[in-house]
């Protein structure tokens, strides 16, 4: 592998400076003989999806030559981490693969039959079998687990919990006794004090979060993922619920809210990431569209994109542009920070120190 000299502004510090990459990582030390790959431009530490499905599509569970082909087109649109939120595959082998974006693995949804989208995640026939299930999965992932915290009840024609508060109580307990976080997909409001109160670690969606809730989120450091680039399908699944009048109006009105909720999480101190949720409705490499979307919500420009890089790396453990740390990394001819959509044009993308773009 060539070793590479890269000089410009290095972000997050906004310094101009100059760092190599040898053997796939970064120094700040001269590397004799490196080739030269760019001499100004903005350095920044690789996008980081947190919530991304690279093996789930459209259809239902992807092949693991289908997931490959989405984290390619994650990693050619800059993202370079993903954490993945419930996979019905094995994707191992991909992440063995250098020339893929790292994964995060959370193992498989956990949700009871019937109350999710069949063949997506671990279906459980009881409450009573989910601190178990999250064991498995704890000791099976990379450090966290994925509960759906709610999804439609049928005879109740509407978002309804899948969890009894004290199940959701003994499951996270396990699941940190195991060291592994817990996140929990939730769109309404019914499953939210269950899952707080039981000490739920992250929130997917939160799309009905309260006031009270976010600055207890602010409070005890309770991350928000709200993909806002998914809830923009909310509209057309509510036009296909016909049968289910209370439940289209609800997804409707989250839809029309979640703009409010998100610029009031911001204000209120939240950890909120980019997560695009991509597999199934929402297209691969969509991550800055989510970005985008997070600006538009309240965040500034620099702020926005420091939650889908270095932010973003710092709550999962991998580090940005450092002494050491993997070579993950952007160039951009402009300022990403004064124009996110300098973010869809990147002149390189360096993953593990080869450069792909």
């Amino acid at each position: 592998m060539t070793a590479l000299h890269l000089a410009g502004v290095i972000l997050p510090g906004g310094e101009p400076g100059e760092l190599w990459i040898d053997g796939g990582r970064i120094t700040f030390t001269r590397v004799p003989g490196a080739e030269t790959l760019t001499r100004d431009g903005f350095l920044v530490p690789g996008l980081v999806d947190a919530h991304c499905h690279p093996g789930l599509a459209a259809h239902g569970p992807a092949t693991l030559e289908e997931a490959a082909e989405q984290a390619a087109a994650d990693r050619d649109a800059g993202t370079l981490l993903i954490r993945d939120c419930g996979l019905p595959l094995d994707v191992r082998p991909l992440q063995a693969r250098a020339d893929l974006p790292t994964i995060i693995r959370a193992g498989q949804h956990l949700a009871l039959r019937k109350r999710y989208i069949p063949g997506f995640g671990l279906e459980l026939d009881d409450p009573s079998q989910l601190p178990a299930a999250v064991v498995e999965q704890a000791r099976d992932g990379d450090g966290w687990v994925k509960l759906v915290g709610d999804w439609i009840d049928r005879g109740a024609g509407d978002l309804a919990p899948l969890w009894p508060d004290d199940v959701l109580a003994e499951a996270i307990a396990a699941a940190h006794a195991e060291g592994a976080r817990v996140t929990a997909h939730v769109f309404g409001q019914d499953a939210l004090p269950g899952l707080l109160a039981a000490g739920i670690d992250c929130l997917e969606h939160g799309t009905e979060l309260s006031p009270a809730q976010l600055d207890e989120l602010a409070r005890r450091d309770i991350a928000l993922v709200p993909t806002l680039i998914q809830i923009e399908n909310f509209p057309g699944i509510a036009d296909q619920a016909g049968r289910y009048p209370v439940y289209a109006a609800h997804m409707r009105a989250l839809h029309a809210g979640v703009g409010a909720m998100v610029s009031s999480a911001v204000e209120a101190g939240v950890r909120v990431f980019a997560g695009s949720d991509a597999g199934g409705m929402v297209e691969h490499g969509r991550l800055v569209d989510e970005i985008e979307a997070l600006h538009k919500a309240g965040m500034s420009a620099e702020q926005a994109l420091g939650q889908a890089s270095w932010a973003a790396r710092d709550w999962l453990g991998h580090p940005g542009i450092a002494e050491g740390a993997p070579a993950d990394l952007l160039v951009y001819p402009v300022d990403p920070r004064e124009d996110l959509a300098a973010l869809r044009h990147p002149t390189h993308i360096v993953l593990g120190g080869t450069v792909f773009a």
